[in-house]
């Protein structure tokens, strides 16, 4: 997949980049695996904003994702790539032997005819499933459990993967995106390969219109606001703000938020790599 550069023809396209959609092989979603998603707005259920710069955007369809991979031994193929607007990934539409449906995320070099396999007879070909403990050192994976039989919850969003470093115990040591180095089980279950449209990241929007489409509302700086509004707010001219911080006094940079008393914290070997 490539990215597409449009001719200027409007002062919006000039700096406007879409991605080559040649890859997918199919239009409109598989219906009986779609349902209706009703758009929040960034509001809980007492109506509160929760996010704020979040509202609109273009109706979608869910699709029904399997994280859980757990029909072992039963081979399927692939049927179709096709784009999914609630997630940075494609999908790949898997039709079972026994006649069962799914979409699963589609990783790079899954094609359409290619069979995929979950489960001990697994192999070290994109889309397959298997435990972590039957995974050698150095293979690529992504869509991981943290939990046994609860389904994928790491490495799911466009071009991710992880890596296996090495094996202790019961747990093996995985390399995660962002350089962390985590303890997983090694009866959790990963998907071989990498997850495919690596080129998401790269697109450039070009024009606030394309934003709005994806429900992304206009977001006003808290150095603009008076100091009623936001803590970085008023000032003679353009002041800087003061410290980095959020409308409710907490820290933006160099804060740490994460709560050192939670137990999973035992399972991380290093930390990730602060950008």
């Amino acid at each position: 997949m490539a990215i597409r550069k449009l001719n200027p023809t409007t002062p919006g396209r000039r700096g406007m980049t879409v991605l080559d959609k040649s890859e997918i092989t199919r239009q409109s979603p598989q219906r009986s695996l779609t349902w209706g998603k009703r758009a929040s707005g960034a509001r809980n259920n007492q109506g509160r904003t929760t996010v704020r710069f979040r509202g609109g955007g273009a109706r979608r369809r869910f699709r029904e994702i399997d994280f859980l991979r757990d029909k072992d031994g039963i081979p399927a193929r692939v049927a179709s790539i096709e784009y999914d607007p609630n997630r940075s990934a494609r999908i790949a539409l898997l039709n079972y032997a026994d006649g069962e449906k799914r979409y699963i995320l589609a990783p790079v070099g899954l094609n359409v005819g290619d069979t995929v396999l979950t489960g001990k007879d697994a192999d070290f070909k994109p889309g397959h499933v298997m435990e972590v403990g039957r995974i050698p050192a150095g293979v690529a994976i992504h869509n991981i459990e943290l939990t046994p039989g609860r389904g994928a919850v790491l490495v799911r969003g466009a071009g991710s993967a992880a890596e296996v470093l090495a094996k202790e115990g019961d747990y093996a040591h995985v390399r995660l995106p962002s350089k962390e180095v985590r303890m997983i089980s090694l009866r959790c279950r990963a998907t071989i390969g990498q997850v495919g449209n690596l080129d998401h990241d790269r697109v450039s929007l070009g024009k606030a219109g394309r934003g709005r489409h994806l429900g992304r509302r206009p977001h006003n700086r808290g150095v603009v606001m008076n100091p009623v509004d936001h803590p970085m707010g008023g000032g003679e001219g353009r002041a800087s703000g003061g410290h980095p911080q959020s409308p409710w006094g907490q820290p933006a940079k160099g804060y740490k938020t994460r709560d050192k008393r939670k137990t999973t914290s035992r399972f991380i070997i290093q930390r990730r790599v602060k950008k």
